[in-house]
């Protein structure tokens, strides 16, 4: 997708649409008509409605609608066993209840000491480097990648090779072929895992998983790759994204200097304003009606979490950064069924990473242009493919 409107700005094109006809209609290159839905409140009650499937098998994976820069694969994606966010109930039901405890607030309210001194260790090592340094390479991945390696049990030595294919997995515009073998290959490499931790189990959540016997391998695999996937490129690309975005609002970012109380409902704005995970698909499985319009049955539905976080019917001025804002109600984690369930551990991570990089590294500032950072819109998780920073040593 085009960012003709800036780094953090939704296109030029989506917005107009939200304004004009927020359950807009749109013909698909192939020629069949969808939907794309823009606007804040048809957005959450599509959401909450379990009438469109999230089942990437009935319907199109990442079919294009008219805007420059959208991947243009018109093929089904097949079922993933395990993988339950692209699962309707009763399957979706089933699976997503075996994580409830693993993810409950309390358990990650007992985990905040100990990512907080995670984030802390890779500033360590982040401040023993000469700048200019690579955000993301040195902070922005290694900290999420440290945290759902320890949660889920999977060892960081082996993170190179999932973090590669991970990536490669979440490129838009590429044949089906391509992304399902980067998925093979994470996928060969975590249901060896899963097995292993099937016959000796240890104190993760993967073998939490794994004792339970109504889990098959493949189901367990699904699981292990999707809390995997969303459980660091999301946050990986918040700190960095966010990152960014302070630095190039530098009264924002005084402000959360000056006060760090403001910093839960920063992070809460920083999702609004960069809602990172973007485009989700839906499929009518009957005829609804949603914003006024008839969506058919079997019509594919385009949805920009991005454009209803910045739709002034909810937000006011939403295409400002403003850390005093009460951004709750945003839509970054999604609503019904499919809200993400690592959102709180995400909200910690964030509040951690983000405290103490500014706390840490008060000179902090970009070591290029802002028009030079390479955006990642060539990736399904919005964000930046490198963010080279530098500092004043000692200070």
């Amino acid at each position: 997708m085009t960012r003709d409107a800036g780094p953090f700005d939704p296109p030029r094109e989506i917005s107009r649409l939200r304004e004009h006809r927020p359950v807009s209609p749109m013909i698909f290159p192939d020629g069949h008509e969808g939907w794309l839905v823009t606007g804040y409140d048809a957005v959450r009650r599509l959401m909450a409605d379990t009438r469109f499937s999230s089942r990437q098998d009935i319907g199109v994976l990442h079919v294009p609608y008219e805007i420059p820069g959208m991947p243009t694969s018109t093929e089904p994606s097949p079922q993933l066993p395990g993988v339950f966010i692209a699962m309707d109930p009763p399957d979706h039901t089933r699976l997503r209840r075996k994580l409830t405890g693993a993810f409950t607030v309390k358990r990650m309210k007992v985990l905040e000491e100990h990512i907080t001194d995670i984030a802390e260790r890779q500033l360590d090592e982040l401040a023993r480097r000469t700048p200019p340094v690579d955000l993301v390479e040195a902070f922005a991945l290694p900290v999420p990648s440290l945290v759902i390696c320890e949660l889920l049990g999977v060892p960081y030595a082996d993170r190179a090779d999932f973090q590669a294919n991970s990536a490669k997995f979440m490129v838009k515009d590429q044949p089906i072929d391509e992304k399902m073998a980067a998925y093979g290959a994470l996928n060969a490499y975590l249901a060896e895992l899963v097995t292993s931790k099937r016959a000796a189990p240890g104190e993760d959540i993967l073998s939490d998983l794994a004792r339970q016997d109504d889990l098959t391998v493949d189901e367990l695999t699904g699981i292990a790759f999707l809390l995997l996937l969303a459980g660091h490129e999301t946050t990986a690309n918040m700190l960095s994204l966010g990152a960014f975005a302070l630095l190039e609002h530098p009264e924002q970012l005084a402000e959360l200097r000056a006060d760090p109380d403001l910093m839960p409902g920063a992070v809460e704005e920083l999702m609004r304003y960069l809602s990172v995970a973007d485009i989700f698909y839906r499929y009518a499985t009957e005829d609804i009606e949603l914003g006024g319009e008839t969506i058919r049955e079997g019509a594919t539905v385009v949805v920009s979490l991005l454009a209803a976080n910045r739709d002034p019917h909810r937000f006011d001025d939403p295409d400002t950064l403003d850390v005093h804002r009460k951004a709750r109600g945003h839509l970054s984690f999604g609503h019904g069924i499919h809200q993400c369930l690592g959102q709180q551990l995400a909200r910690i991570e964030m509040r951690a990473g983000f405290d103490a990089l500014l706390r840490r590294f008060p000179t902090l500032e970009l070591a290029i242009p802002a028009e030079e950072v390479k955006l990642r819109t060539d990736m399904n998780i919005y964000g930046v493919h490198e963010l080279p920073v530098t500092w004043t040593p000692g200070r």
